[in-house]
């Protein structure tokens, strides 16, 4: 392995147990073994430390929603698949977890950055899907930003919000079915 990637796997360790606020240079030198200017050869600041490892978070993201995806099946069974893979790969992958919490405690404007951006990056990937199944002829002509906003937060009120104020988590399959019988049935074409 070379340097610059253990400097990130170093990083990423040490923004997934401290954050992004209480990391620092110094300890990211001694998780990765290195002096600490030898981060700076590869990485101007922390900041830019950080990107890289969010970059690298959004493509794990990425390929873990696309291995979930079904060649051939409809677009609200993708649509469904891919979203429920995004909220769990929120909630189990340490580091992006980290900096929910983060979000909330300590509202760290670096992070806050970062979350939105990945948020939008979601929005826009189902935005592409959207347009996609629309030139197929699989959804009706619509707009594609706001329904893939839409189903995004959707999916985020119903799997991540609904248990914060009722007694029970709603199971996918409920999910699954409220959704293909609203959202999903009015884009169909």
């Amino acid at each position: 392995m070379d340097r610059r990637q253990e400097i990130m796997e170093a990083a990423a360790k040490s923004f997934s147990l401290f954050g992004y606020k209480a990391t620092t240079m110094d300890q990211v030198a001694k998780i990765a073994n290195v002096g600490k200017g030898t981060i700076y050869t590869f990485f101007s600041n922390k900041e830019e430390l950080f990107n890289a490892i969010v970059l690298k978070m959004i493509a794990e993201m990425q390929a873990s929603t696309d291995a979930v995806t079904v060649e051939g099946a409809p677009f609200a069974q993708n649509a469904h698949a891919r979203l429920m893979q995004i909220l769990t790969f929120r909630k189990t992958h340490q580091l992006y977890a980290k900096l929910i919490e983060e979000e909330k405690e300590l509202r760290t404007p670096a992070v806050i950055e970062v979350l939105a951006n990945i948020e939008s990056e979601i929005v826009s990937t189902i935005q592409a899907k959207i347009e996609r199944a629309i030139h197929k002829g699989e959804l009706k002509p619509c707009d594609s930003e706001l329904v893939a906003y839409l189903l995004f937060k959707s999916y985020m009120a119903l799997v991540v919000d609904w248990g914060k104020t009722h007694d029970e988590e709603l199971t996918e399959k409920r999910i699954a079915g409220l959704l293909s019988g609203t959202i999903f049935k009015c884009l169909l074409a």
